[in-house]
């Protein structure tokens, strides 16, 4: 649904009372993705995985009361999502309320999207993936979500974001004009999920998961891309796809750092920067403690660690609430080595892999 869903919520937000309870709200880049369907939910109840045993103990640890998961496979049952959701709750971190939709990552489009004369292959699916559902997003709660009235922009196609920036190459549409036609600009998807927390005034809950900005060539397909996966939201926030929310929490991979790595360096400080929420600047002594030298960002804030790549950390899981809220705390689950809690992301700090959950505590 779109706009109006947003409008009622609009409505909704306007009327309510204030909270008093603290909410926390996270994001997870964990990789809880596989090669084939089926493959994650036959390691999550089999036990016997640690890299998901590391993952459900850094949740544990965070213990957020909404949870957004960006690499995780869908399957039409969700027999995946709630495995997983029986794993936390065994631990103590119960999340009754579960949410996911089809995505974009994995999508077949019978197309060479990438340029490359296979046709097949992860990057020729709408958003890169080896299945249908491979890679996409999850929700999970404490507290109910509106179902019913998501407006879900995963759809959108590329060419219709107002002043979208496609490749080219040559002058003409890269890989071609049938390609471009069909794409659609979100990776995984767009979600705008109405939360209604008990006793308390329901926010929006906008979730997305960008492609990362590296990895293809001079048309710079990618870049573009996430460029403008970016973009959305602001854009989004304007109105340019109906009435907005005024009271929302943007918890996203936006695979985008505002001063290192690649990608648009100037959308993402934009996003950043915009009247309408706050940067919580989330930070951990582990990122300041694997500071990459030649950086010019600030590592405590670093969301990902990709040691020894071209790379480096980079900062590019957020968390941002409307200018509404009063936050009260903010971090990322990046304990430094002296920290008995590092044992959390094993020796090499891969274990859970190389993403890092980021939470903001929020009241209102």
């Amino acid at each position: 649904m779109g706009a109006g869903s947003a409008i009622g919520l609009s409505l909704w937000l306007a009327s309510a009372s204030a909270s008093a309870d603290p909410f926390r709200i996270a994001t997870y880049a964990a990789p809880l993705s596989r090669e084939g369907p089926g493959l994650l939910l036959k390691d999550i109840v089999s036990g016997q995985d640690k890299g998901i045993t590391a993952i459900v103990d850094v949740i544990s640890a965070a213990d957020p009361d909404l949870l957004l998961l960006t690499d995780f496979d869908h399957d039409a049952g969700l027999a995946a999502l709630n495995a997983f959701a029986d794993l936390l709750a065994k631990r103590g971190t119960a999340y009754p309320f579960r949410f996911a939709r089809p995505s974009n990552a994995g999508l077949p489009t019978g197309l060479d999207m990438d340029g490359n004369g296979a046709l097949g292959e992860a990057r020729d699916a709408m958003g890169y993936g080896d299945f249908r559902g491979n890679g996409g997003m999850a929700l999970l709660s404490r507290v109910p979500i509106d179902t019913d009235n998501v407006a879900d922009f995963t759809g959108l196609l590329w060419r219709d974001l107002p002043g979208a920036q496609m490749p080219q190459m040559n002058g003409q549409p890269f890989p071609s004009k049938e390609a471009m036609a069909i794409q659609r600009l979100a990776s995984a998807g767009f979600w705008v999920v109405p939360v209604l927390p008990e006793g308390g005034p329901p926010f929006a809950l906008l979730a997305s998961a960008a492609t990362t900005p590296a990895f293809d060539g001079p048309e710079d397909r990618n870049g573009l891309r996430n460029r403008d996966e970016i973009r959305f939201w602001s854009l989004y926030l304007d109105g340019a796809f109906g009435a907005a929310p005024s009271s929302f929490v943007l918890a996203a991979k936006l695979n985008a750092d505002p001063e290192d790595g690649d990608g648009d360096h100037a959308t993402i400080r934009a996003l950043l920067s915009d009247p309408r929420l706050q940067d919580p600047r989330p930070a951990s002594a582990g990122g300041a403690w694997a500071a990459d030298p030649s950086h010019r960002g600030d590592p405590s804030l670093d969301t990902a660690a990709w040691p020894g790549s071209p790379q480096g950390n980079l900062r590019v899981s957020y968390v941002l609430p409307s200018a509404d809220w009063t936050v009260t705390g903010a971090g990322v689950i990046w304990p430094a080595p002296e920290d008995p809690m590092s044992a959390l992301l094993g020796e090499d700090g891969q274990l859970a892999g190389p993403h890092r959950l980021v939470w903001v505590e929020l009241r209102r």
